[in-house]
Order: C-alpha cells, then structure tokens, then sequence
C-alpha cells in the first residue's frame, strides 16, 4: 500500500507517518520508484502500537523509541528482553526529598520480605521510594502499612499479565504484548481502581450515613438472631 493508504488504515496523518519514519520508530517503507514507497500489515501494526503508546500510555516520542529498541533486539533470552523494554517505560524518579533514603530502605525491605527477583536498585523501585518519600513530605507515611497488600496485589496482576502475553510464543510478539499490557494496562488498572474506590466508597460511607452497616460491618451480628435478639437456641 502506498502512504496515503496507510494514513487511512491507521487514521494517522500522512505527515506524522513521516515524522514517525524520520525519529526512527517506524522503518522506512519499500522503494517502489525514486518517488514511491511501499507499506505492508508491518507498518500498520507498528503504527498502531505507536499511537498507543503515546496515545493511551502518554510516553513520550523519545521513550516510544526505547520501547521499540527493546522490542525490536533479536536474540538474548526472554526474561532480559521483557526487562529491557520495561526499563524503557519505567518513569525517572524526579526530585531528591529529605525523607528518599528511609524509603528506599522500605523498598529494599519489601522487596526482601516478598523474595521478589528485582533488585532495590531497579528503576521501579527508585519510582517507588520516591513516591513514598512525597507521602512521608506530605504527613502520609502509615502509608507503607497497605505496602505488602498493594504488593500481593500487583503479584496477582503480574501473574495475569504474564498469562495473557504467554500465549505468544514469538519472542518479538511476546516481548510486544507485554509492553502493551504495561503500558496500557496500567491505564486500565488505574480506572478499575478508581472504579472500585467509588464502590467500596460508597458500600463504606453513603451506607453508613443511611443508617445501614457498612459493607462487612455487623453482619455476624445480625445471623441467628431472633427479632428482639433472643438467642434462637
């Protein structure tokens, strides 16, 4: 297909399409004259991963070329080409807060008590200590008291992540699909939370305030109970 095809089978502007080729993240099509190039399935598929990511994930072009760096390295072995590509898309930490080298301590603590395979000095786990060192600025430190829930949590999800991406067994398919499921998923994720926040929210205040237990709340309480709270036996 020429450009103009693929700008309709992508929705993507003829000049972006361009713009993608110059910085390198999408491969330049096929010579078909000195004035005309020919695109295949291989673009479309990579500009519509490179419209999410940007799109959808909010990476920047400099980090979308990362990603597809890691992406695109042949050999080396599954686990290292999954952790290239999700060091690509690991945020920088930003900012140095007086409270950074107890949370980095919380972290590497964590990281022992779970017997996780990720070392303390992991991009991920620098994110981590400082977005725990802003809680502690903030007056929010009990926070690290939910760590080893929100930890078991994620373990859930990475399980399910891992599931879903295994069903590639090409390595370049495999190492692409996690990308995405990081990247995006992580945009699921976080309105799934919100999601639940407004239920469990709801369940544990607006019930409340009705006069009504909260979700969880007096339930054993009430079960076996005869009107006027004589015991039935």
């Amino acid at each position: 297909m020429r450009i103009g095809e693929l700008s309709r089978e992508t929705g993507v502007a003829v000049p972006t399409i361009k713009f993608y080729v110059r910085e390198g993240l999408l491969p330049a099509g096929r010579l078909t004259s000195p004035n005309q190039a020919s695109y295949d399935e291989g673009h479309v598929r990579r500009l519509r991963l490179i419209r999410g990511l940007i799109d959808v994930g909010g990476l920047s072009v400099a980090t979308v070329r990362e990603v597809l760096t890691a992406v695109d390295a042949p050999g080396g072995s599954v686990h290292k080409v999954l952790g290239a590509a999700h060091d690509a898309i690991t945020p920088v930490p930003i900012g140095r807060p007086e409270a950074l080298p107890e949370a980095r301590r919380r972290v590497a603590e964590l990281i022992r008590r779970r017997g996780w395979r990720a070392g303390a000095d992991h991009p991920a786990a620098e994110a981590m200590a400082v977005a725990l060192a802003a809680f502690q600025d903030l007056g929010q430190g009990a926070f690290v008291e939910v760590l080893d829930e929100y930890a078991e949590a994620c373990e859930r999800v990475a399980d399910a992540d891992l599931a879903y991406v295994g069903r590639h067994a090409d390595v370049e398919e495999l190492v692409e699909s996690v990308v995405v499921a990081t990247v995006l998923g992580d945009a699921v994720l976080s309105a799934l939370r919100r999601l639940a926040h407004v239920d469990r929210s709801a369940r544990r205040y607006e019930e409340r305030r009705g006069g009504r237990p909260a979700a969880g709340e007096g339930a054993g309480e009430s079960e076996g109970a005869t009107e006027g709270g004589a015991d039935p036996s």
